[in-house]
């Protein structure tokens, strides 16, 4: 059974940093990239960031580039999505997903198993 399992997020002051990790299993870790998408109350899902381990490929959002930064552990077979500087207009679900196909892409269409979500809250 594939599993996406999110943990990390919580509520943190305008400035701030929070790290975020999905654990996955269930599917062979470098044969999936793995991707970070989130979605604020009333908003679109938005795509975040992707990586994919085999290749060592780190994509990012505009909205989020310099100041998150992705990485990943095949040991663990998780990936994490370190965010500094945090601005209210990150409060989102944050939610990771893996895509056999896609490399570079932050579409949320691309990506077959999702996790549940973790809510980050960013106060001003």
């Amino acid at each position: 059974e594939v599993q996406l399992v999110e943990s990390g997020g919580g509520l943190v002051q305008a400035g701030g940093s929070l790290r975020l990790s999905c654990r996955t299993s269930g599917f062979i870790f470098d044969d999936y990239a793995i991707g970070w998408f989130r979605q604020a109350p009333g908003k679109a899902r938005e795509g975040v960031s992707a990586i994919r381990d085999s290749e060592k490929a780190t994509y990012y959002a505009d909205s989020v580039r310099g100041r998150f930064t992705i990485s990943s552990d095949a040991a663990k077979n998780t990936v994490y999505l370190q965010m500094k500087n945090l601005k209210p207009e990150d409060t989102a679900v944050y939610y990771c997903a893996a895509s056999r196909l896609f490399t570079n892409s932050l579409l949320d269409f691309d990506y077959e198993y999702w996790g549940q979500g973790t809510q980050v809250t960013v106060s001003s």
